[in-house]
Formats: C-alpha cells, structure tokens, sequence
C-alpha cells in the first residue's frame, strides 16, 4: 500500500482528507495560494508589495488567501510599530519553506508549457 493511503483517511489541523493530495490541495490549491507561497520564496513582503506584483488579485481575496495560509502555519504575519503607520510583513515559516522546492518545480512546468505550447508575451 502506498504511504499516502495508509489509513482510512489522514487528519490534520483537525480536518480529515482521503489522501495525501487533498491535504496538499487544501493548503496549497486554488488561483492564488501557491502564487503568494512564490512571491514570499525569496523572503518577507509586505501586504503593498505582494499587491504590486500580483496586479490581478483583489484586495480582499488577497488578504483571505493571506489569513488562510497563517491559520495553516504557512505563512507568517509580523506588525511592526505600535501606532500607525504600522508596518505588516509577511514571510514563509518553517514550514512554508519546505513548499519551495513544488514551487520551484510548478515554475519550471509552466516556463517548459509556455516554450512548447504557448509564448511569453509583454504588456
């Protein structure tokens, strides 16, 4: 059997999956998780700066998607200064880190996608 299906199902954080794969998902999936887990792979950001390099992303999906990977243990939120302007910064823990080589590996699929099937473009 494989290691990932060893048991019934796995728990996490409280929350039971059927797999390994679907915990990952869970973390990791959707549009921009994985897209703000890159942005933080070569070190803290604050919130104004993900926004600049993530043009497309709304404010406030930004700021779930930020929640989500802190309430997971992925991501860190540090608030500097006690009276505004206060400074947040958002960085990978530990534990997010250890995302940075499937980051790496979803980077290089995609740039080998684009060459075989599609093209860079610049707006």
């Amino acid at each position: 059997m494989k290691t990932e299906c060893i048991g019934d199902h796995i728990k996490m954080n409280g929350k039971l999956y059927p797999c390994t794969v679907s915990l990952t998902m869970d973390l990791v999936g959707g549009k921009w998780k994985a897209v703000i887990l890159y942005h933080l792979k070569d070190g803290p950001k604050r919130y104004n700066e993900l926004r600049k390099e993530m043009p497309s992303v709304t404010e406030m999906t930004l700021s779930l998607q930020l929640k989500q990977l802190e309430k997971d243990g992925l991501v860190a939120r540090k608030v500097q200064g006690k009276k505004p302007p206060i400074k947040v910064v958002y960085s990978l823990t530990d534990f997010g880190k250890t995302l940075v080589p499937v980051l790496e590996a979803i980077t290089a699929w995609g740039n080998q996608a684009v060459k075989e099937k599609g093209e860079f473009i610049t707006l």
